[in-house]
């Protein structure tokens, strides 16, 4: 186990740099030695679960193998926990620091320490070295450390370098929203004058879930500084939108007033709300200056437009996860274990044999009893009894608020006493980060993608955005799906490739996407596991003309129409929200029914994870939780999961694909994890111990035509092989020079010698890329891949074949001859023959293909009727040996050919 530790009372750059380390040192876990700032621990009671944090008294000390300390140079900062540094079995300390001139007493054998204003600012510095990408909240909580640690910048100690690392973290996404939260920038003595009466004469309003506060401060002169005395009574107060008013004389009759706003509620925007009054700003901090007006009158007319701007808050209804996952209490902490391990998720509902919640067990509850031996007793000894439960109309606000008041990751939704669903800590955060900083970092640039980015995500909401980048009749079809959902009291979303292709088209184009996927959500108020069965059965009365599909295993279906006269060969799915667990690296997944949220989780990568709602309320609302949004901005492939490319080989086949077809790049730990699975020998050793390995079967050869069809095939090849994903295939196979200039032959042969596609080509590809493996290995890798019989037959015999014919082709001499050798060979064969022969063979079947084979006997059946020859088997063996002698040019016009029969075959 390694290990980094936090100082006793961790303050946020030592979270930050803590959180950095373990970007660079995978698979490690943080200690915190002994308490933490206030901020620090209100910040981790909502935010804990995206951090690898575990408690002390859960270590066991002879499994740690490395320490790294971070922030401090002394071991009675560590608590308890410096006991662990004396450990035989800790072969490494490290030590990261960034206060100089201190002399420390922790036996390091790796010293760290750099004249920076925060220890965070190393971590970053390393990040950018080995060019690892972070997530949004890895960046934000290593942006609170630099912030706090040189405050905003401009404690004494600041350097350059602090500011370059925090340029750095808002590129990958830091939050400002949650930095302005959680950070303390101080105040002047004359503000905190302020700061106090403020906080005496301030007055509240309580509107939808929100609390408005407002106050009017009376100086002798204009004060500096009102910006941030404003932000400080927003946090000290835990309000969500204030006005401050300053009124101060500017003479014996006049005064003037000035006016600071600051919000902190999605939708609200202040820049509109102060512009009628000549003032402006951001949408949630805002200021106007006025002379010789009514204070009150202007206070109430903004006042009165901040509360008609409030939108209704999100409900637990829209959050949760629903159907609840839930074990009785005699449930074993080993059993829990293994189903927290197959859903992915950070804690179970306990329900009795009436279905009633009883309680509630963490992931870290399971794993202390687990590390004390206790893996056989029943979880009711170890779950939480004292709950906080919420309705469906509970608000988000309140949702977050009992989250931090009582350090709670999850709440159970209780509806007259049953349990619909939950709300966890990372639906809660999802939904904060939704609106938040990672799309205002898009708004930074000005690239094209960026702004047709901007097209569709400024106009949530609105459906009419979506409705005029779609073709009128597939719109209409998409309508009528929706209502047709509403009607069911479910949710319907277009998500995954259309999404994706919808944000990445130009914005003026009207697209007609071929192949679209619906998702209905309908367990926020009917669990109906067949409601996307239901919705396309639905869907086909409107449209009679298409073809549907049932999938009652994955709970899907599918509408085909052909070659419509509105929709041409549209395929649409229609799934039932759910949810995913591989039993073993490269099977086919068990589904069960879940929402959406869920159902975007279980996607491969963050550019496939975007889902655009259909129905009302928030009809055209678009949703990305994993950041799907800025790696289409960064043109990069990310997977949303470490062990994806283990448990689905294709993946890495689809992310390819994407990669060669949009011109984008892998995100260099997507990349690792590739090389990772295939280096690991996983796909071997389950194809050893499982005769079904669908990822490596099935699903690889619906890749592989995806990929060999298109235009952009070589490049995937190429990308295949540098990642050395061609392995997936067999083992042995590389795109090797050889088998490169057997590719390029192939399509020469394809384009010389069939012009009318009566092959299939992209098969004849892969029947190349399976010919050039050892003829030992060809059958079967080809029964592997499920190919056609006649694809296997010929991989089957094509080492015979070769044999046969590089023997006997360069002894023939006669036209004939050679005819007779190949004709026995069908042209894909004769294809893969050429591709392995030398060029003198080539020679003569590139001779046959395109000369010998459309020479004709000079005499036909009907010929040999009119000279009187009976018909019969005979015929045949005449016609040949007629053919013969005309490619041997022993005949050469008709009278020669009757003189011939009359030789060869007298009457």
């Amino acid at each position: 186990m390694d290990l980094i530790l936090c100082h006793t009372t961790a303050d946020f750059d030592a979270l930050g740099a803590a959180v950095g380390l373990t970007c660079l040192l995978p698979g490690s876990k943080i200690v915190l030695t002994g308490g933490a700032h206030p901020p620090v621990r209100d910040f981790l009671a909502l935010h804990r679960d995206e951090y690898p944090l575990i408690e002390r008294r859960s270590v066991n000390p002879q499994s740690i193998r490395s320490i790294t300390v971070v922030d401090t140079q002394h071991r009675d900062r560590l608590g308890k926990a410096a006991e662990w540094l004396d450990l035989p079995s800790v072969k490494e300390i490290v030590v990261y620091d960034h206060h100089l001139g201190q002399e420390g007493d922790i036996p390091a054998t790796q010293l760290h320490i750099a004249p920076v204003g925060a220890c965070t600012t190393l971590m970053v510095e390393q990040l950018q070295q080995q060019q690892i990408s972070l997530t949004p909240s890895q960046a934000t909580v290593m942006a609170l450390g630099i912030h706090v640690d040189t405050g905003s910048l401009t404690y004494d100690l600041s350097t350059a370098r602090d500011a370059l690392a925090l340029a750095w973290l808002m590129q990958q996404g830091a939050s400002l929203p949650v930095i302005s939260t959680y950070r303390d920038p101080g105040l002047s003595p004359q503000l905190q004058q302020l700061l106090t009466t403020a906080l005496q004469e301030l007055e509240y309003l309580c509107l939808r879930g929100y609390t408005i506060a407002w106050v009017t401060l009376k100086t002798a002169a204009f004060v500096p500084g009102l910006s941030g005395l404003a932000s400080q009574i927003v946090e000290l107060s835990e309000i969500d939108a204030l006005l401050l008013v300053n009124e101060y004389p500017l003479g014996e009759d006049e005064s003037r007033l000035t006016v600071i706003g600051r919000s902190q509620v999605p939708g609200v925007n202040l820049n509109l709300l102060f512009q009628p009054l000549g003032g402006g700003g951001h949408s949630q901090a805002a200021s106007l200056n006025l002379r010789g007006v009514d204070t009150q009158a202007t206070l109430e007319q903004l006042l009165e437009g901040l509360k008609a701007s409030i939108p209704h808050p999100l409900t637990a209804r829209d959050l949760m996860s629903s159907p609840v996952r839930t074990i009785r209490p005699e449930t074993t902490i080993a059993e829990a274990q293994r189903i927290l391990l197959r859903y992915g998720h950070s804690g179970l509902s306990v329900v009795d044999a009436q279905g009633q919640l009883v309680g509630i067990i963490s992931r870290r509850d399971l794993d202390i009893a687990f590390h004390h031996g206790f893996s056989h007793a029943p979880v009711k000894g170890y779950m939480t009894i004292n709950l906080k439960t919420i309705t469906p109309d509970t608000t988000l606000p309140q949702i977050e608020s009992l989250m931090v008041t009582y350090d709670i990751g999850r709440l159970p939704v209780l509806a007259d006493g049953q349990l619909v669903g939950i709300v966890t800590r990372t639906d809660v955060l999802r939904e904060l980060h939704q609106n938040s900083e990672e799309f205002q970092n898009l708004k930074t640039h000005h690239s094209a993608l960026t702004l047709r980015l901007r097209s569709v995500y400024n106009t949530q909401h609105s459906a009419l955005s979506i409705s005029s980048r779609l073709a009128p009749q597939l719109w209409q079809l998409l309508t009528k799906a929706s209502q047709a959902a509403e009607k069911r009291g479910w949710h319907l979303y277009l998500v995954g490739g259309a999404v994706r292709d919808l944000l990445l088209a130009e914005t003026a184009d009207q697209l007609m996407i071929k192949d679209i996927d619906l998702v209905v959500d309908g367990f926020h108020k009917s669990a109906d596991v067949g409601a996307g069965v239901e919705l396309a059965k639905a869907l086909q009365e409107l449209y009679p003309a298409a073809r549907l599909e049932i999938h009652g295993a994955f709970q899907t279906a599918a509408l085909l129409w052909h070659k419509d006269a509105e929709l041409d060969s549209l395929w649409v799915d229609i799934a039932t929200a759910r949810t995913e667990f591989y039993p073993y690296p490269a099977a086919n997944p068990e589904v069960e029914a879940s929402s959406i949220r869920q159902d975007l989780y279980r996607r491969d990568f963050t550019i496939n994870a975007l889902a655009l709602r259909l129905t009302s309320p928030r009809a055209g609302e678009l949703l990305d939780f994993f950041g799907g949004l800025l790696d289409l901005q960064a043109k990069q492939i990310r997977v949303l999961h470490a062990n994806s490319f283990i448990e689905d080989p294709t993946r890495i086949y689809r992310g390819v694909r994407f990669a060669v077809r949009f011109g984008f790049d892998f995100e260099p730990r997507t990349e690792e994890y590739i090389r990772y699975a295939i280096n690991s020998g996983v796909y071997d050793r389950t194809a050893q111990h499982n005769s079904r390995t669908p990822a490596l079967q099935t699903r690889l050869k619906t890749e592989l035509k995806h990929i060999l069809e298109a235009p952009y095939w070589k490049s995937a090849l190429q990308l295949l092989d540098n990642l050395q994903a061609l392995q997936c295939i067999h083992s042995t196979l590389t795109l090797d020079a050889e088998l490169l200039r057997q590719l390029r032959l192939l399509e020469r042969c394809l384009h010389r010698f069939d012009p009318q596609l009566t092959l299939v080509h992209w098969q004849m590809r892969l029947e190349a890329l399976i010919a050039h493996l050892k003829p030992k290995y060809r059958e079967k890798v080809a029964k592997n891949l499920q190919l056609q019989d006649d694809s296997i037959h010929r991989l089957q015999n094509l080492a015979q074949a070769q044999a046969e014919v590089r023997e006997l082709l360069p002894q023939l001499q006669r036209p004939s001859q050679i005819v007779q050798l190949l004709k026995k060979y069908d042209l894909p064969m004769l294809i893969l023959i050429a591709l392995q022969s030398p060029r003198s063979l080539r020679k003569q079947i590139w001779h046959y293909l395109t000369v010998l084979t459309h020479i004709q006997p000079i005499l036909n059946g009907n010929d040999l009727k009119k000279l009187g020859y009976k018909p019969g088997p005979q015929y045949r063996q005449i016609l040949d040996d007629i053919l013969a002698a005309t490619l041997d040019r022993l005949i050469t016009n008709q009278p020669e050919a009757e003189q011939f029969l009359a030789n060869n075959y007298p009457q």
